[in-house]
């Protein structure tokens, strides 16, 4: 099989995509797989560099990766892909629609607006709701644009540097608790990973420098273990996920909060999903190959 290892993109996590891409090339079993790296640099790429493929498996990130967009260019092309389907893609990249559909579902999510424009803050909202707050881009990743702001003063600023990334703006309540992510593949549940970055909260630098942040894998308590586990697993079903997903949450004084479903989790070596497949003896090789077992299968 060829597999076409799609990378780079136009959106703001390019790099964070290439790192992606090239440890998924080295890493796919080239005994099994003829490895091609694509780097897309432009939309027409993903039709021009992509026609003798027999598989696509998606590094990119951010807009024209996660959004949707290039899942259906390849639907088009009928070409099978990793990850999730255009709809799933589509709604989780989109933070205000994927909290609406948590909320509608009694999935825990923090109270936020979405806003187009620095006209649009309610300011007595956001008294009422109380700050922090966390500022960022609504279709945005990597945490790109991102700020926790403190006081009433500085939230246009950061309402006006996250446009410059999207022109939609979530402004969400911030609840501090303990970060947990929960890796997720052909809907079961690996091993959870606590999050303690070195800065404020897990921005870019905690979460692709080294040693930016620590990530350790934990076993909580039963009660709140299996509460996490049945949280992920009904998000996996209400957004009817394929493949694999991460899902990202912050747990205060245990109740799980879910912040977001990542669809095209990072796989780079300071990744999260090679970490917790790592915790239950599954290689970073290994892993791949189930992905692409698990995406063809529901591609058929």
């Amino acid at each position: 099989m060829k597999i076409g290892v799609v990378m780079g993109g136009i959106s703001s996590e390019r790099e964070v995509s290439l790192n992606s891409g090239r440890e998924i090339t080295n890493y796919l079993d080239k005994n099994k797989y003829e490895v091609k790296p694509i780097v897309i640099d432009k939309k027409s790429d993903a039709f021009e560099k992509t026609r003798d493929i027999d598989f696509a498996f998606i590094a990119l990130h951010g807009k024209f990766g996660e959004d949707g967009v290039i899942q259906s260019v390849f639907e088009t092309m009928d070409i099978p892909y990793s990850g999730c389907g255009p709809l799933t893609s589509s709604i989780c990249m989109d933070k205000d629609i994927s909290k609406k559909i948590f909320e509608s579902t009694g999935i825990n999510t923090a109270k936020w607006i979405c806003i187009n424009s620095t006209d649009e803050i309610d300011y007595r909202y956001l008294d009422d709701m109380g700050y922090p707050v966390v500022v960022k881009p609504n279709c945005g990743g990597s945490s790109v644009a991102t700020s926790i702001v403190k006081e009433k003063k500085y939230v246009e600023d950061a309402v006006k540097l996250a446009l410059d990334y999207d022109n939609e703006i979530i402004i969400e309540k911030y609840i501090k608790g303990d970060e947990v992510t929960c890796c997720m593949l052909d809907g079961k549940v690996l091993p959870l990973i606590s999050i303690r970055p070195k800065s404020d909260f897990f921005d870019y630098t905690s979460k692709y420098a080294d040693g930016g942040s620590d990530e350790i894998i934990v076993k909580l308590e039963k009660s709140l273990q299996d509460k996490i586990e049945k949280i992920c697993l009904k998000c996996w079903k209400v957004l009817k996920c394929t493949g694999y997903v991460r899902v990202d949450m912050i747990v205060k004084d245990n109740i799980p909060y879910v912040l977001e479903l990542n669809t095209l989790p990072g796989l780079t070596k300071n990744s999260l999903f090679p970490k917790s497949a790592n915790a239950v003896n599954m290689s970073f090789t290994e892993l791949l190959d189930k992905i692409i077992k698990y995406s063809l299968k529901n591609k058929q």
